[in-house]
């Protein structure tokens, strides 16, 4: 399951005293630098399909583009409020997700003309929505990669965390075309950026020894604080 660690960055920087635009932009930030750590461990492993994940990639660049406009564009509390709504579904998708492990593709997805469209389109529609809420892609793009190419999870997962290497950097470039983003909030990405990346790697070791029970208490536990601190600060 892609969860976006946005969901937790977003509402604590929040907390933190900065603006919903500043929060946004740290959370584009360290999704950066912990996509370019998770992706390569992906590529090691062999999960990650390279040839489609370009695609999905070019797509999100062009979607995050639109980022800076739209942040500009609407008003603080309608972009909160579509987060929490974001943050929500997630919430619940995983809550009552199915247990049962979808059948993986033996044979690698042939690219026509018409899959590569679709691609395009999937990474370009979750661009728009994802980086612009400082959210990541996995949430809004497993599904969709599921439903029109039937890609199976454990594929479309790994896809969402290389789609947000393209994303995140293009989101960054809008932002601060449209004066959202200013020497702070960089430093503050760089630093949390950094900090992932540690946390990425210490994960990777911590995972196989805590059981999935406990693993999915721990991710609802934080959610749930995400979703009521964002509610809170809402209104």
């Amino acid at each position: 399951m892609a969860l976006g660690g946005g969901m937790v960055i977003v509402p604590t920087m929040l907390v933190l005293g900065h603006s919903y635009d500043s929060a946004v932009g740290i959370s584009i930030l360290q999704m950066a630098c912990s996509s370019v750590v998770g992706s390569v461990a992906n590529l090691r492993k062999g999960l990650l399909d390279v040839k489609i994940g370009v695609w999905v990639g070019l797509g999100g660049m062009v979607g995050a583009s639109f980022s800076g406009l739209i942040l500009d564009s609407f008003s603080h509390k309608t972009l909160l409020g579509a987060f929490i709504i974001v943050t929500c579904y997630s919430f619940v998708r995983f809550v009552f997700k199915s247990k049962a492990t979808p059948l993986e593709s033996k044979e690698p997805l042939a690219l026509s003309i018409k899959h590569k469209a679709l691609l395009l389109g999937i990474g370009a529609l979750t661009g728009v929505f994802a980086i612009s809420l400082g959210i990541g892609g996995g949430v809004l793009m497993v599904p969709l990669l599921a439903y029109y190419l039937k890609i199976p999870a454990k594929q479309s997962v790994p896809l969402g965390l290389f789609f947000v290497i393209f994303s995140s950097i293009s989101g960054v470039v809008s932002l601060a075309r449209h004066s959202l983003l200013d020497f702070q909030d960089l430093q503050w990405g760089l630093m949390v950026g950094l900090g992932s990346v540690g946390g990425v790697i210490l994960g990777v070791k911590l995972v196989p020894l805590v059981s999935t029970l406990w693993h999915r208490r721990a991710l609802l536990t934080v959610y749930t604080c995400a979703i009521l601190v964002s509610i809170y600060k809402w209104f």
